[in-house]
């Protein structure tokens, strides 16, 4: 595994919970949008399992609805739980984010 696929492993569930927090979507138009973020690596294999994860832990809900083209989709939401979810992992994120630009930034000078 590479250091790249390493480090979006961690990070992927929140980038998929503030994705759905957006509007509702479905699987492939949720591969799509990672796409149009510059995740071209994310494949949907690795995204219906997490969507499933995500489902047992109550923090998205998924509804059948009917499709502009082609057979219905289902398209996820988050659940209150999941917008809390979010949020921590937003706190995480800027908790570990801030500190880690500013050490590449400096290349560990600390003054």
């Amino acid at each position: 595994m590479t250091l790249r696929s390493q480090l979006l492993k961690g990070i992927l569930e929140g980038c998929i919970l503030s994705i759905i927090g957006q509007q509702p979507t479905y699987g492939y138009e949720l591969s799509l949008r990672l796409q149009g973020f510059g995740l071209a690596d994310v494949s949907e294999g690795s995204i219906y399992p997490i969507l499933l994860r995500l489902q047992k832990e109550k923090l998205i809900e998924g509804v059948m609805q009917k499709s502009e083209s082609g057979p219905k989709r289902k398209y996820y939401h988050l659940t209150p739980e999941g917008e809390q979810a979010l949020a921590e992992f937003i706190h995480h994120w800027e908790t570990i984010k801030q500190p880690v630009d500013r050490i590449i930034e400096k290349g560990g000078d600390m003054s």
